[in-house]
């Protein structure tokens, strides 16, 4: 293997499939290999995946990449995995052999367990030890859940015999031959168990939870030497698994948010934004959740986290439920075809409503109609939707800091809509900064194991694999004209989420 030119293989592991990007050093890809796999839902509110089919997906994946590289394995430097949070698997320590389903994040059986967890009064804990809520989408409970569940899975647990994993946990475990069990602290931090100042498990939640320490992996840092390849399909022993974070922290990472007040924005479904808060956690007014960023030596980051549940989703509501666009990436041409949405609003409240709001019950408004609306005011209400979303999370998020957030990074499909960055830095007075590649989450995790295997030296070198292909730019100079219509606009907002709030109640 060349030192000369180091090339980085990134598992991006993902809840519909597996992408695998040999990556080199400047962060360019030079092959890429996405394999989905089977979703099933035994039940409503349930979702499962096979765990052989997550495997096949990542070890068919890697072979795709590396032919797409035109390399061979030895050529790859080190390793880097990213993968969908809060999955959950449990294995037979013997095997290898998972004792059920992976229970997906997505997952809501345990929602009456969390809800008995709630009203007995559990609630401040798990927020001030974990930075998170009693929810079913974290880990926690869906371990228990199949302790109690699966025949005999708890005394096993108990005596030693039995691993609980996130994805991460998963595929390290298999990359190494089954010879090392651990989870990186950003993935930990997302199981309802870990202390988010000590780093380790918390007994007090494990006992609340109903989790045995006997089936927890080691904790360790986001880079480092964390395991090496054992027996991989297409790669030889020893490939160092040098970086590991959670999806949504290594596109963090992999947007170079290295400092306090750096946030990122990643628009899909959702838009998931993640605001870098420095080494110590700090606890949201607004209902955010606090997480770990990363962890590279002694050098810990933390974060606040929110989601706007219906970002993409609603531009796939307008093509499949309205019949007003054909495919996605039509919506920018028509919402660009009028000056504005006319006073017309969309909530996208279409799975309720998160942060700041967190009404469950919620559901999507559009306010404003007239006789003269088109369908190209409501593409562009729907456009503007999103970015007032992702504002009103990074108002939270400032005031949560007590610092204006002046840039932001984006990533995500839609990050590619020109109107939409547009209209995101001018409603949320930030500069918007979209990557030349806008798969970072892949990226980030490259860019850990880059660090983590010594390739660079530190964040600031590795940051390089990071350019910045344009800037959207706040408005500078913004006259007294622009600054009231984008006042009421931000007002007219706020009446339709009232609206959509009240409507949730009555």
């Amino acid at each position: 293997m060349s030192n000369d030119h180091p090339l980085l293989l990134a598992l991006d592991q993902g809840t519909t499939g597996s992408t695998a990007l040999v990556m080199d050093a400047a962060g360019r890809t030079i092959g890429r290999k996405n394999v989905e796999f089977t979703q099933h839902f035994p039940r409503p509110g349930w979702v499962e995946h096979e765990p052989e089919d997550i495997w096949n997906s990542v070890v068919e994946a890697t072979a795709g990449a590396l032919s797409d590289a035109g390399v061979e394995g030895d050529r790859i430097a080190a390793i880097g995995v990213t993968n969908q949070r809060e999955t959950t698997l449990i294995w037979d320590r013997a095997n290898g052999k998972c004792i059920h389903r992976a229970i997906v994040w997505q997952d809501r059986r345990t929602s009456e367990r969390c809800a008995t967890l709630r009203a007995a009064g559990h609630q401040r804990i798990t927020k001030e030890r974990t930075g998170l809520v009693l929810d079913p989408y974290f880990s926690g409970t869906k371990v228990a859940w199949i302790l109690d569940h699966v025949a005999g899975a708890r005394k096993r647990a108990e005596a030693g015999e039995l691993a609980f994993g996130t994805v991460d946990s998963f595929l390290v475990h298999r990359l190494s031959g089954g010879k090392v069990h651990v989870t990186d602290v950003t993935n930990a931090s997302r199981t309802l168990l870990m202390n988010l100042e000590s780093l380790q498990w918390d007994p007090d939640m494990l006992g609340l939870i109903g989790v045995p320490r006997e089936v927890l992996p080691k904790i360790v840092p986001s880079a480092g030497r964390i395991a090496q390849t054992c027996g991989f399909p297409g790669l030889p022993d020893g490939v160092p698994i040098s970086g590991i974070a959670g999806d949504q922290q290594s596109a963090l990472f992999g947007q170079a948010c290295f400092g306090v007040g750096d946030v990122k924005c990643t628009y899909g479904t959702g838009a998931f934004v993640l605001v870098n808060i420095g080494d110590k956690p700090i606890a949201s007014q607004f209902g955010l959740l606090t997480t770990v960023a990363w962890q590279i030596g002694d050098d810990v980051a933390y974060a606040l986290e929110g989601s706007a549940f219906i970002a993409g989703a609603a531009v796939q509501w307008l093509r499949d439920g309205l019949g007003l666009i054909e495919k996605a990436s039509d919506i920018e041409a028509l919402a660009a075809s009028v000056e504005s949405s006319d006073g017309v609003y969309f909530v996208p409240a279409l799975a309720g409503l998160g942060a700041p709001y967190w009404d469950a019950e919620a559901r999507g408004t559009i306010c404003g109609l007239t006789r003269g609306t088109t369908a190209a005011h409501l593409a562009r209400a729907t456009l503007d939707g999103v970015v007032h979303q992702v504002t009103d999370l990074l108002d939270s998020m400032a005031e949560d800091l007590g610092q204006p957030l002046t840039r932001m990074r984006v990533d995500g499909g839609a990050a590619a809509n020109e109107l939409l960055m547009k209209e995101q830095a001018r409603v949320a007075s930030v500069d918007v900064e979209r990557p030349h590649d806008l798969e970072t989450t892949a990226r980030g995790a490259a860019m850990l194991a880059a660090l983590g295997a010594g390739i660079f030296p530190d964040k600031a070198s590795v940051g390089k694999m990071s350019p910045i292909e344009r800037i959207f730019e706040a408005p500078a100079d913004e006259d007294a004209d622009a600054t009231a219509a984008r006042e009421a606009s931000r007002a007219g907002w706020k009446n339709a989420i009232a609206r959509t709030v009240s409507s949730a109640t009555n």
